[in-house]
């Protein structure tokens, strides 16, 4: 298994800022979550823009350890990211966790929860929730739907594909699995909560 984080997205609710570079746990949004990821000890992957369309977001991650891969047809949307990450995908990863790069709340416990619902169910696709059942991310895809994920299209990621399989939630704490913050008004509102 190998982590993907998707971070070409455009931010373009941000109106100038980029939600992806806000600061969290003392780092940029990408860093921390790169950090989170490699507690998992699992190999991870982030899905960039072009270098010359994001520098600040491959800066931010010089030094995360991380794999980075452009996605040059990222303005397509998070199809690009998705087809982009299966075809780079290692050769004997047995799955792919996909993290959204704009979720501020998913901690190393929550990645492990879910891998380890993936590990009791080899083949299956596992997607995090919250404890009342609404569906969230991560989501872990087997890799037997690497086939699928190449062929998305369009900025709805692999939802329509997900209709077809028994996906087995998996519920996180509180609101980690939905928390994506994509405004600044967004971001003002989960800080003036207590978070940082």
């Amino acid at each position: 298994m190998f982590i993907a984080i998707l971070a070409a997205g455009l931010s373009r609710r941000m109106r100038g800022a980029d939600k992806l570079l806000e600061t969290v746990g003392g780092l940029p949004l990408l860093a921390h979550l790169a950090g989170v990821a490699h507690e998992t000890g699992l190999p991870v992957v982030v899905a960039l823009p072009p270098k010359n369309h994001a520098p600040a977001r491959h800066a931010a991650l010089a030094d995360s350890g991380a794999r980075l891969i452009e996605v040059p047809d990222h303005a397509q949307g998070m199809a690009a990211s998705l087809r982009k990450m299966a075809q780079s995908a290692p050769a004997q990863a047995s799955a792919m966790l996909v993290m959204l790069g704009d979720m501020p709340e998913i901690d190393a416990a929550d990645l492990r929860h879910v891998i380890a619902a993936a590990n009791k169910a080899p083949g299956s696709v596992i997607r995090a929730s919250t404890a009342d059942g609404r569906a969230g991310h991560p989501v872990i895809f087997p890799a037997r739907l690497w086939p699928d994920l190449v062929r998305l299209q369009g900025d709805q990621g692999a939802r329509d594909m997900l209709k077809s399989e028994a996906v087995q939630l998996c519920p996180l704490p509180g609101q980690h699995a939905l928390t994506d913050l994509d405004t600044p008004e967004a971001w003002a509102a989960w800080r003036a909560a207590g978070n940082t």
